[in-house]
């Protein structure tokens, strides 16, 4: 989740030749924040921005003909910049987490709205919610998909002293309930952080305990070692792997069976705590990637290798008529010449396709120095013509 940047806007006003100020809608996704949009899309009349991460209404003030704001499923707490939104007619607050619902008063400017959402709002659960919000907004016609009838409107207005204290005094309370859940969130949060610090200690003290002064050194061995060595290796490897899998997955359980109430807090470590993972993830398969053992071509004992890495189809013939042999590497018929590397040895030829071997032995020792390799301008399939060193009698 991240701030909105002028690329993420221009990348979702395709439809409009990439011109953000003369937008009229705009939805955006994965953001943390909300700024820049006054400067940059000033007639902005729909703004879709649900399901986000959002802790503030900001940064709206200027879009003077927005008409439809979507903010649910945010971290809002509180309504509030929304004066200078003078044609606002549709707000749409569900499922964020306000409490203080004296600030709809904020709304009083917004002379053209007609409907409001705050279901799904802690303050939707105070007693005189909804007698309050229809006697504060007399512009309102519709709250939480219900319409206001002229008779509600009266008697709310008729109890409005009262409702009006009572709202205050769970008001209040609920503040102060939030005040302790902060106070536990921070507590948390600090908790974790200690507890990933002294693993990431453990974990560098017992590598150093284990880590042995390095040597340069050349060591003869028999193929037969060294294929011991790597599947050693190999297996240190997966049970490394294994015992990170297991520590993860211990971590995973205890994470998301630990009991935590709903607030922005848990919700943002929640997305935190995701975005964690994944980012680990991708780090272990690049690194994955990067670690990709090299492809033997030639043995310990000097032994070459067949090896066709690209899985090219081909074929090798003995040309007596001319006395030579002929590779047909069949290669992409679209692949650029100068990314083929043809390496031709008395006793085998190597192909470099992008970077992978194609390597062959051949059946007769051949001269390198007068070979030659052409691409089929019918195929494109790269063929190498070698002549034998023995001559044919």
């Amino acid at each position: 989740f991240l701030s909105v940047t002028e690329d993420l806007v221009r990348r979702r006003a395709e439809h409009n030749n990439c011109e953000i100020f003369s937008l009229e809608e705009i939805s955006q996704q994965e953001i943390e924040k909300l700024e820049y949009l006054d400067k940059w899309c000033r007639d902005l009349k729909i703004l879709y921005l649900q399901n986000n991460l959002i802790p503030k209404i900001e940064n709206v003030c200027k879009l003077k003909k927005l008409e439809y704001l979507n903010v649910a499923l945010n971290n809002i707490e509180r309504i509030e910049n929304l004066e200078g939104c003078e044609e606002l007619k549709k707000l749409d607050l569900t499922a964020n987490f306000i409490g203080e619902l004296s600030s709809i008063e904020t709304l009083k400017y917004n002379i053209h709205l007609k409907e409001l959402f705050l279901v799904g709002n802690p303050c939707t659960e105070f007693e005189g919610y909804r007698q309050f919000v229809v006697a504060t907004l007399h512009q309102l016609k519709c709250l939480d998909s219900k319409e206001i009838e002229r008779s509600e409107r009266i008697q709310a207005l008729q109890n409005y002293p009262e409702v009006k204290q009572k709202i205050r005094e769970q008001e209040q309370a609920y503040l102060l309930k939030r005040a302790r859940e902060k106070e536990e969130a921070q507590r948390r949060m600090q908790e974790r952080k200690d507890k990933k610090e002294k693993q990431m200690e453990s974990k560098l003290g017992f590598d150093s305990a284990i880590t042995l002064p390095s040597f340069h050194c050349v060591t003869l061995c028999s193929p037969d070692s060294l294929q011991n060595k790597e599947n050693h290796e190999a297996e240190g490897d997966r049970e490394e792997e294994m015992w990170r899998t297991v520590e993860d997955d211990e971590e995973d359980r205890r994470f998301w069976e630990e009991p935590t109430p709903y607030t922005p807090e848990s919700r943002l470590e929640t997305h935190r705590y995701i975005e964690e993972k994944r980012r680990a993830k991708d780090n272990i398969r690049e690194s994955k990637k990067r670690e990709k053992p090299l492809r033997t071509l030639v043995t310990a004992e000097g032994k070459v290798l067949n090896v066709n890495v690209p899985k090219l189809h081909f074929s090798l013939k003995d040309d007596e008529e001319n006395n030579q042999i002929v590779l047909d590497l069949a290669v992409y018929r679209h692949l650029d010449t100068s990314l083929l590397d043809v390496d031709v040895q008395p006793t085998y030829i190597r192909v470099l396709v992008k970077g992978k071997p194609f390597q062959l032995v051949l059946p007769e020792e051949v001269k390198p120095d007068s070979s030659s390799a052409k691409r089929s301008q019918t195929t494109g399939h790269l063929v190498v013509s070698m002549p034998k060193v023995c001559k044919i009698i």
